[in-house]
């Protein structure tokens, strides 16, 4: 965490402007993390790629957006798009920028996370952009535009080398290697710089009576995801060791900006997004650093 630190402090010390954040993260999002994804993945063993340890996120993701959702339909009689943002909001983990650092330095294998970054962009994703463009959008055009993203196409890329046994000449290998190295400091800088602005920023306009919304969405991403996986891991699938860390560690992380982003698009739920990727993304380090503790 002494990098997010450093890109908190880099915002501080006003040597990169918080709009400078979305460069970082373009550059990451785009280049880097690909290139890393596709060089993990394409080495990694099957067995760690097609680990147990999605079958724990599917299930938390799962049982957190279903209690939201029936919160927010039968009691609250939110909308059905507000409430596919709450939804994304209290289980859609930030698998790409702060997910694959920690599964890289801190658990010791990127590829732990690929499978859930696939989850969430190839299924999770485009069911979400479906009901929120309210059946306009098809069917093919939501997944197309899942499987488009770089750190998707990067890590079905590497997985397809994988299966297939190939290897790329080390001519080649290099410089995606070079790439994929920067992808770790450039996102963890970029998310140190995001806190900073969002301390600085004030919430976007919305009508009041959100706040029981952002606080069932916080309970459920930062306490209740993380809890879920922890015992769907140890007690029904007799998880121990890294892998147990690390579907606890995975269902901690913080509500994904990418819906904040699907928020502003689509003009619906924009408080509730900004302040549950806001909340969730304070609360996840000591959340994440208690759980490492414990179980580490």
């Amino acid at each position: 965490m002494s990098v997010v630190v450093l890109g908190y402090l880099i915002g501080v010390a006003g040597v990169l402007r918080t709009a400078d954040e979305l460069v970082l993260s373009r550059l990451a999002f785009y280049v880097a993390a690909p290139a890393l994804m596709f060089a993990t993945v394409s080495r990694a063993d099957l067995g760690v790629l097609f680990s147990p340890v999605l079958v724990t996120q599917v299930v938390a993701v799962a049982c957190a957006q279903l209690v939201f959702v029936l919160v927010a339909r039968l009691v609250w009689r939110r909308d059905l798009r507000e409430t596919t943002i709450g939804a994304l909001a209290s289980s859609y983990v930030n698998a790409g920028n702060l997910g694959l650092p920690l599964s890289l330095y801190v658990l010791g294998d990127g590829a732990l996370i690929a499978p859930i970054l696939l989850f969430q962009l190839v299924l999770v994703t485009p069911i979400g952009l479906l009901i929120l463009d309210e059946g306009s959008r098809s069917v093919r055009t939501a997944l197309t535009s899942a499987v488009r993203n770089p750190l998707s196409l990067g890590t079905l890329l590497g997985l397809a080398f994988a299966l297939g046994g190939v290897s790329l000449p080390v001519a080649i290998m290099r410089p995606i290697d070079l790439l994929g190295g920067a992808a770790v400091p450039v996102a963890l800088l970029a998310y140190g710089l995001s806190l900073y602005g969002s301390r600085r920023s004030p919430a976007p306009p919305e009508g009041t009576g959100a706040s029981r919304e952002i606080a069932l969405v916080v309970l459920l991403k930062a306490v209740v995801q993380p809890v879920i996986a922890y015992v769907t891991a140890r007690f029904v699938l007799g998880l121990d060791g890294t892998v147990l860390l690390a579907a606890t560690l995975f269902a901690a992380l913080p509500t994904a900006q990418n819906v904040y982003v699907y928020a502003v698009t689509y003009d619906t739920g924009r408080r509730l997004a900004r302040s549950s990727v806001l909340l969730t993304t304070l609360l996840s380090i000591p959340i994440m650093t208690a759980i490492g503790a414990l179980l580490g």
